[in-house]
Formats: C-alpha cells, structure tokens, sequence
C-alpha cells in the first residue's frame, strides 16, 4: 500500500519490478489511487486495487470497507510502504486478523538531524528503496536492487510523433517545476539552460509540466525555438509516460518527474535546492555525480527540509550557485556515455 504522492508512487516501482523478478512464485496486489495505475502496467504478477478516497473508501467507514474489499483477495501478508494514519489501520486490522505485516521505516530522527539548522548531522542516508525492501524482508523475502529491471522503451504513437516531430535526434527531457518553490530551478536561468541546449540542431528538448500557469510558462521557454517543444496539456497521462521512456536524458528538479523518468531506466540529472539526495529520495539507479546541488559552502543550512516545505529566510537564491554551463556540460557528458 503505497497512496500518494506522485513520486514517491514511482518510486515504489523499480523495488517491486526487482521483487516480482527474483520471486516469480509471489503475486503482489498494489493499493493506491487509480491515477497511478499506468506505473504498473505491464509488470508481471502486479494487479493493481485503486483506493477510492472519494466515495467507497471515504473516511473511518471506508477504511473498514477497504480491508474487507481487500480481505477477498485472500490477502497473505501486508506490506505498508507509506505508513500514515489510512495504511496504519489497514495495517493494524490485517494484524488482528492474523496476518503478517511489516511497515517503512521513514528515519524520521536522522532526517530531523540532516536538516536541522545547528549541529546538522550531515551524511548519506538509507534510500527510500532500501527501506522497502527491507519492509519485504520483514515479511521473510530477501532480494537485491544490484540488477535493475527497466521496461522496453515503448513505441510512440502516431498522436505523439505528431507533436515531437519523427526525427532520429538526441530527445533531452525538461521537467524545470517542483511542488515547493525552494526546489525549483530560476525561470531566468533555465531558459539560459534551454537556449544553450537548442543551439545543438541534432537535439529535441521537450519541456514536461501540468497546469495552466505552468503550460504558459513552458510555452515562454520554447518560444521561437524549432527544436524546443512543450508537450504539457497535450498528452494523456499514459501517453507521456510513453514518451518519457523514449527520452535519452530527463533534467528535472527534486520531483516526481525525476522518480518516473528512473523508473523507466531513462539518465536523469537532478537539480537541488533546500532538499538534498542524502535525505534518501534520489532517483532509483542514478549515480551521485548527476545529482547538481547548491553551494553548502555559502549556504552551511541546507538541506533545509525533507521535503522543501519550509523556507529559510537568506536561502530564497541557493539555487542559483548552480552554474548553467555545469548542466549543460552534465548533460552533454551523459547524452555521450
């Protein structure tokens, strides 16, 4: 059970595409909100519950309903990947029923201590993908994240060959929004990023975001530029996850693109602000070196946050000691690999 939020869905992925891979014999049942079904698609033994938060599953009276639902699955084991009031009632009427359960450990104490302003204790952290496989462990099955399993690139569709063009060029995606403005990259200086990227003809870049603010805002960065296409407001959900699998590199911020990207074996380069990949929400299999973070020299606080929801005044430019020539030369390096 794994409900929300989108990245933190996606990052569920990979550990249970590994899971399914080195135990064939075990099928998996995931619970979450029905817009997150396209993540699992395609992967054996997965079926996938959607919770419906708004009517069925609505409330203390839909809690019971949902576990009565899920008791006719003939459930053996529970596994809590989110660990919040709603999986731990589930959790908790599944082990008064006798059944095994096990739950993430979110590390909230060492957390606390990465992002606390004095006596900031500053150092790597578990990764969220390795706190759930050791939920599954806690239910008797060991397995290893060492040999990645990605799906095939899918094939495009005529609908999205018809907006980026059929071409045999590099495809660099842009992902430049986040859900807290401490995590997101200046409007000023991506738009130098784009405009240095477009300069390469051999290249398309697509810009990927949601919303009407922020399709108005892409539309100012590709502006007057051939090579540069804001496909968001023009794709179906499964669609763009459809072409985010043909990308050869994602750029995105600490967010929910990044998790996606990486769990569809796309390179992703992740820009950070108040957030920090020692917290442990790196994109899966990506190496430290693609993780570009801001100067802790000139702003000691940071990380900041967890999960970038709280400001530090003085800390509004951190992001911007993120040189623009140090992306681009980043992604050029991994377009090359």
């Amino acid at each position: 059970m794994r409900l929300s939020a989108m990245g933190d869905v996606a990052m569920t992925v990979p550990v249970l595409r590994a899971f399914v891979n080195q135990h064939p014999e075990v099928k998996i049942t995931v619970i979450s909100r029905p817009f997150f079904k396209p993540f699992f698609e395609g992967i054996p033994n997965i079926t996938f519950f959607a919770f419906d938060e708004k009517e069925r599953h609505k409330g203390v009276a839909g809690l019971l309903r949902l576990f009565q639902d899920l008791k006719r699955l003939n459930i053996d084991a529970f596994a809590d990947l989110h660990n919040v009031l709603r999986s731990k009632i589930i959790r908790n009427l599944f082990a008064l029923s006798g059944k095994k359960t096990a739950s993430v450990d979110k590390g909230r104490v060492e957390k606390k201590a990465l992002t606390q302003p004095e006596n900031k204790v500053f150092q790597q952290l578990p990764t969220m993908f390795e706190r759930h496989v050791k939920v599954f462990e806690q239910l008797g099955f060991t397995f290893d994240l060492s040999h990645a399993v990605f799906p095939e690139k899918a094939i495009l569709s005529p609908e999205i060959l018809a907006i980026i063009g059929d071409k045999n060029q590099k495809l660099i995606g842009i992902a430049p929004f986040a859900q807290y403005d401490s995590k997101v990259y200046p409007l000023d200086l991506m738009k130098e990023v784009i405009d240095k990227l477009a300069l390469d003809t051999s290249h398309t870049i697509l810009l990927f975001g949601g919303g009407k603010k922020e399709i108005e805002l892409l539309d100012s960065l590709a502006s007057n530029k051939e090579n540069v296409i804001n496909v968001a407001g023009q794709l179906k959900f499964q669609q763009e996850l459809q072409l985010i699998s043909n990308l050869d590199v994602m750029l995105s911020m600490d967010s929910g693109n990044a998790h996606i990207a990486a769990m569809l074996g796309v390179k992703v380069i992740t820009l950070w602000g108040a957030t920090h990949p020692y917290a442990g929400f790196s994109p899966f299999n990506q190496p430290i070196e693609n993780a570009l973070v801001s100067d802790r020299n000139l702003f000691p606080k940071l990380p900041t946050s967890v999960y970038g929801n709280k400001k530090v005044d003085g800390y509004e430019e951190a992001m911007r000691t993120i040189a623009v020539e140090a992306i681009v030369e980043k992604i050029k390096i991994v377009l090359n690999c």
